[in-house]
């Protein structure tokens, strides 16, 4: 999925490897999500842990009301350079950094019953200081709605979010109402990179279990993975829904989708270092999977590059992989018109959202540069370059 001819890209103006983004397809994404939050009257929020390029930030912060972190240092980053409202989700807070959160954040988000009780005394201290502090519940309908168990919030034995059982056991105490009474929100996610009917029948699903609890709430946040900007995303229904479930409960509803923010707006920028043979052509590149797309890997997926061409007779067909000494840092079989040649420049699509936010240097693979390109005006700012120094300082 790409929303830029990145063929009119001049690549040797690049240092390699570079993750480029395009801030006029991310401005594409962006509109989009405010028409939806304009039209439906959601509040939509960027998730950072898909896409925290802060570089950015001043275009964000014209589109979208703020940011949604998975703690404390993303928090912050939303702090310092977004705007907007700050909200914090985190499978478990340490009181340390719980007690500088209080400080800044506007809604934070407990995973367990158990941490809100054991957090209750300090939370209730801040809301003293700060009334304008909201804390809120994740939930888990216990309703999957992904393929792939290791991005399933929902799958069996999921430690994220608190079943209706969970639920009950710890409202029939009365020490924990108290603490109960401090939220004023639920949060639920089921989704990852999905349409709008995965979000329609967890809905359904979510209001048979928490409708009671949701008729006393200011607001409901229905989490990420919704792929809004998407083309074929059913954005007029997500509308409908949206508003309906306003009116039904009386209460603000938030949207914090991450990859919306990104996809289709970013490249990686790859240089052939090597070309061997085992079975068939192994090309070496500058960049790694496990270290620079590990969701490659992870999910699995097969990345798309710029210029691939089907596997016939006459094309030209290698195994493309990485720097690092894992055997399997590889990301795939590729097939080409012409042949390859060490120096050429190979571009790997759709690697904004989930890459540079996982990058490693494992065996002190280079991070790849960070470059900022106008598709319409051709500007194009390199914003970062890493080096030794990034390696070392990670460690001591």
């Amino acid at each position: 999925m790409q929303f830029t001819d990145f063929t009119r890209l001049d690549l040797q103006r690049l240092p390699s490897p570079c993750f480029v983004i395009d801030e006029v397809a991310v401005e594409r994404n962006l509109k989009i999500l405010q028409n939806v939050e304009q039209r439906s009257g959601a509040k939509v929020l960027q998730a950072l842990k898909a896409f925290s390029l802060w570089s950015l930030a001043p275009l964000t912060r014209q589109y979208l009301s703020g940011t949604c972190a998975s703690g404390l240092h993303e928090a912050k980053l939303g702090k310092e350079h977004y705007g907007g409202e700050v909200h914090v989700f985190s499978a478990a807070f340490s009181e340390k950094d719980l007690s500088e959160l209080l400080g800044f954040a506007d809604h934070i988000v407990f995973n367990s019953c158990s941490q809100l009780l054991h957090f209750a005394s300090l939370c209730e201290q801040a809301k003293h200081s700060r009334p304008e502090l909201q804390f809120g519940l994740r939930v888990n309908p216990e309703h999957s709605e992904g393929d792939v168990p290791l991005y399933d919030p929902c799958a069996e034995g999921s430690r994220l979010g608190v079943t209706r059982k969970q639920l009950d056991r710890y409202l029939a105490q009365d020490d924990f109402q108290q603490a109960f009474a401090l939220i004023s929100g639920l949060h639920f996610h089921t989704l990852c990179e999905q349409d709008f009917l995965p979000l329609k029948r967890t809905l359904t699903v979510v209001e048979e279990k928490f409708s009671d609890i949701l008729a006393n709430m200011a607001w409901v946040n229905f989490g990420g993975g919704h792929h809004i900007t998407r083309p074929d995303y059913q954005i007029d229904a997500l509308v409908d829904c949206v508003q309906q479930f306003k009116q039904r409960y009386q209460l603000e509803v938030y949207l914090e989708p991450g990859e919306a923010i990104a996809i289709g707006s970013g490249v990686l920028v790859t240089e052939v270092l090597d070309i061997g043979f085992n079975q068939l052509p192994q090309v070496i590149l500058d960049t790694s999977a496990t270290c620079h797309m590990p969701d490659t890997l992870e999910m699995p997926y097969r990345a798309d590059i710029l210029g691939e061409v089907e596997a016939t007779d006459e094309s030209h067909t290698y195994r493309l992989g990485g720097l690092t000494c894992l055997a399997g840092d590889v990301m795939g079989n590729y097939s080409f018109a012409k042949p390859l040649a060490v120096g050429d420049r190979i571009v790997f699509e759709d690697m904004a959202h989930y890459t540079m936010v996982k990058t490693t240097t494992f065996n002190g693979t280079q991070l790849p540069a960070i470059a900022i390109w106008n598709s319409v005006t051709d500007d194009l700012r390199v914003v970062r370059e890493f080096g030794y120094d990034d390696f070392k300082n990670r460690l001591s």
